[in-house]
């Protein structure tokens, strides 16, 4: 049986519940939850006579803990930190001091133990407590802090660090959410973007291929590599990506084909700047063989997007067709099945249709057809390329195999005459 996680915030009464009915599964004799007692019961009783202990004791090692107790102590942990209890937090660590030192979440996690897991919240009386205690992450509290913004927290672990040398690796964390606080603090406390003979430190492809969207956070941390040595390719896509319109102005003067042209997935994520394949590079609706539009969507520029359509930019201009037939799509689809949505779905950003209407307001064709193939970035749980075969923007969102990854509203802008919004497939997210 596939072992369980804990979630970010697990609820103590929420597992009481799990408890009971898995054991009025085993009592039943449900041939799932007899498999879980024969894996994780050191002595399995039988089934009629199974008790609850005997039920907790499953669950908790299927959660990987060595008991019911640890698992207790880890969700009453994580409540005393949420609700900045420090005195709690004392408690629960005097009686049991390797709380100090193992995870929070029992597994190995980004949250780690206690003292990183608070740096997450910017909870730092907690963090002083645990420090008394004797808790020494220090560093990956500090990776945690910068990683979410909290930077009065990251000051606090920096002076308990005795203001160290940190190293490059730390501008990964704000990188990848795009947390722009995080990142000044850590060029303020001296990172390198550059070393002496100038070569790229900076985690520019961290920020390239983070699955994170927003524009703006982009565009700052960019310029900030950017003003202290970092050289970005002279490049359409680049300017893109550096939401630099002046830039664009310059290249579209220099080519005035600019707006027709197809861009490879090296253009959108240079080599030369550490980036990697088209799974590594976290995005939704294929970008190898695209114009600049479909960028510009999947990277939720919508004034990029906007000025590309004003200064002529085709929105159906399909991308190019490889050798086994996939590829065709316009830049409809990508409005469908996008990284945005992911994040909209999961009510991290408002729902938006902007870009869709865009498109349609400027002639966008909904009845072109193309064939496409998608395998997600394996933080996804994705091991296999999906392949779908002539469908439409419509068409490709309503198959797509991962719901989350669907703008329903766009779904609604571009579905053929006759259906009715609330007949669009549900977003099992």
């Amino acid at each position: 049986m596939p072992v369980r996680r804990l979630p970010v915030r697990p609820s103590l009464d929420q597992l009481r519940h799990q408890a009971k009915d898995l054991l009025r599964a085993i009592r039943a004799e449900d041939p799932a939850a007899l498999a879980e007692l024969g894996e994780f019961h050191p002595r399995p009783p039988n089934p009629t006579a199974a008790r609850l202990s005997d039920a907790q004791l499953v669950l908790a090692r299927s959660y990987q803990a060595p008991g019911w107790a640890r698992l207790a102590s880890a969700c009453k942990m994580v409540d005393a930190i949420w609700h900045d209890e420090p005195e709690a937090v004392r408690a629960l660590a005097a009686a049991e001091p390797r709380l100090l030192v193992e995870p929070v979440l029992i597994r190995e996690s980004n949250w780690g133990p206690p003292l990183t897991y608070a740096a997450n919240l910017g909870r730092d009386r907690i963090i002083q407590v645990l420090y008394q205690l004797g808790a020494r992450d220090l560093p990956s509290a500090i990776d945690r802090a910068t990683l979410q913004g909290q930077v009065g927290t990251a000051r606090l672990l920096y002076d308990l660090m005795g203001r160290p040398t940190l190293p490059v690796e730390a501008l990964g964390g704000p990188g990848y959410t795009l947390n722009v606080a995080g990142t000044e603090l850590l060029l303020e406390y001296g990172v390198p973007v550059v070393d002496r003979g100038g070569t790229m430190l900076a985690p520019v492809a961290v920020v390239l291929e983070t699955d994170s969207r927003d524009p703006a956070a982009k565009h700052r941390i960019l310029s900030l590599y950017g003003e202290r040595g970092v050289r970005y390719p002279r490049t359409a896509p680049m300017a893109v990506h550096l939401g630099r319109i002046d830039l664009l102005e310059r290249h579209l003067a220099d080519d005035p084909g600019l707006l027709a042209r197809r861009f490879r997935h090296d253009d959108y994520y240079p080599p030369e700047l550490g980036c990697h394949d088209e799974i590594q590079a976290t995005h939704g609706t294929p970008l190898d063989g695209t114009t600049l539009l479909h960028l510009a969507i999947d990277f939720d520029e919508i004034a990029i997007l906007r000025w590309l359509l004003t200064h002529g930019g085709d929105p159906n201009l399909p991308a190019t067709v490889d050798r086994h037939g996939f590829g065709g799509h316009t830049a409809l689809f990508a409005t469908v099945v996008s990284q945005p949505a992911f994040w909209m779905n999961r009510g991290s950003q408002p729902v938006s249709d902007e870009a869709t209407r865009l498109l349609l307001d400027h002639g966008a064709d909904p009845t072109v057809r193309a064939s496409l193939r998608k395998q997600l970035h394996p933080g996804y749980g994705e091991t296999r390329a999906y392949e779908y075969r002539d469908l439409t923007a419509y068409q490709w969102g309503a198959r797509f195999h991962r719901r989350e990854f669907v703008n329903r509203a766009a779904m609604a802008l571009v579905a053929p005459p006759g259906y009715a919004s609330e007949s669009l497939p549900p977003i099992d997210s």
